[in-house]
Order: structure tokens, then C-alpha cells, then sequence
């Protein structure tokens, strides 16, 4: 059994999967902070699915890119319980999840010629995201990019581009063409780290405890109140 631990974005949820299902969810409510609600719901979580810690074979957590706070909460959490139950960390691109979890929502499958962007906001006109195929194959490395006009426009020529998650509506009527989709409102859970998960848990490809962190993609920088600056 893995927990999946998801704290990139303002949702903070955990799951719990086996190779088969996802097994149950847990949220926070709107509003909470990461730091306050995520113990809370793991152990919501586990005890209504009478689950112990010498039951998970792995923690799943997804590491990013994404919110500076978030992430370090969810990776720090992770890394706690897979030290302390002494079994491996997997560490899930964020981005990927997202696609994995668009997929799982749409089990009839997608045109052919169509690609998924997961979109995450990143502040002002700036967003995190990568192209994936349906099958979840790799088009377009992960990147933080500035929208204008023009982005994706190579791409938008010869193929259908969903946009989908927190980052895809500031980039509605910027964005332009008849390929591209927008769906702002796809909210991301921790159930979506399910199959990637269990891809890597089947491959072994865990993360290294003493020295993993999260995939932040940009440097924090700190903000000043104006009522602060001189």
C-alpha cells in the first residue's frame, strides 16, 4: 500500500492505493493551511481504513513544481513517515500527475493529435507546465513560462492543446486558435499520484531521503510589503 501526499497547490489531500485502486481520499477543508491540516487528514486518512504506518510499502509526494510553502510541507511530511516506517520515498513531477489524473477523469480517451498541458500559476503572467501525449509520454519538458500571444503557437498548429488546471485561466483569451481547450477548474488530488506511483514503486525508483527536495523550478524570493519599503 503507498500514501500519496499532495501539497503543490492550494488543495492539500492524501490517498491511499494499492497496485489496483485508489483506496480512499482524504482533503483538508478550503482555506487551511498546508502546515495545520495535512498530519490531520493522513490521520483521518489511515484510521477510517484501519491502516498503520508497518502497512505502506512506500510514500508517494508530489514534489513539484509548485508552491514554494506547499511543497516543502508535503516533502517534509514525507520524508518524516518513510524515515520513520523505514520504506522508500517516490517523488512524482506535479505536472505529471496532472495529466495521469486528467486521463483517469476521461477513461474514453482524447482525439488523436491531441496533447495535455498541465498549467500551474506561478504568479503575475507566468505559469508551470510541460506537454504530455495522452499516454502520459513527455513532448514538452517541464518549464516556468511567461504567456503572451504566442506561446504555444508552434504546437497549437498542428494539434488540439488542453489547457487544464489553476494556471490555464489566466491564459484564456490570450492563448487563441481553434485547438485550444481550457478546463480552469481541474483541481488536483493526491489520488492522482496513483499510477505513477505504482509505475515507480513497480520500477524502483526511489528518491535518496538525506538529500531529496522538492523540484521547485524557480528560486524563492522573498516579497516586501509597500508599507515597509522606505
Amino acid at each position: 500500500m503507498i500514501l500519496c501526499i499532495e501539497t503543490a497547490t492550494a488543495n492539500c489531500s492524501a490517498a491511499l492505493c494499492d497496485e489496483h485502486e485508489v483506496i480512499g481520499v482524504a482533503e483538508a477543508p478550503p482555506g487551511m493551511s498546508h502546515a495545520s491540516q495535512l498530519t490531520v487528514i493522513i490521520q483521518k486518512l489511515m484510521e477510517e481504513h484501519r491502516v498503520t504506518a508497518s502497512d505502506l510499502e512506500a510514500v508517494a509526494v508530489s514534489k513539484g513544481p509548485g508552491s514554494y510553502t506547499g511543497l516543502r510541507i508535503g516533502v517534509s511530511a514525507a520524508k518524516g513517515i518513510a524515515f520513520g516506517a523505514g520504506i522508500p520515498l517516490i517523488g512524482i513531477n506535479t505536472l505529471a500527475a496532472m495529466c495521469s489524473g486528467y486521463m483517469s477523469l476521461h477513461p474514453e480517451g482524447l482525439p488523436e493529435e491531441t496533447l495535455l498541458c498541465p498549467m500551474i500559476d506561478a504568479r503575475r503572467m507566468e505559469v508551470y507546465n510541460a506537454l504530455f501525449s495522452p499516454d502520459g509520454t513527455v513532448v514538452r519538458e517541464t518549464s516556468a513560462s511567461i504567456i503572451d500571444e504566442d506561446s504555444f503557437s508552434d504546437i497549437l498548429a498542428e494539434n488540439r492543446v488542453i489547457f487544464f488546471g489553476n494556471g490555464s485561466e489566466k491564459c484564456i483569451g490570450i492563448i487563441k486558435g481553434p485547438n485550444a481547450t481550457f478546463e480552469p477548474g481541474f483541481r488536483l488530488s493526491a489520488s492522482y499520484l496513483h499510477i505513477p506511483s505504482v509505475n515507480a514503486m513497480r520500477n524502483k525508483h526511489f528518491e535518496d531521503l538525506a538529500y531529496f527536495e522538492p523540484y521547485y523550478l524557480k528560486e524563492f524570493i522573498a516579497t516586501i510589503p509597500k508599507k515597509l519599503i522606505p
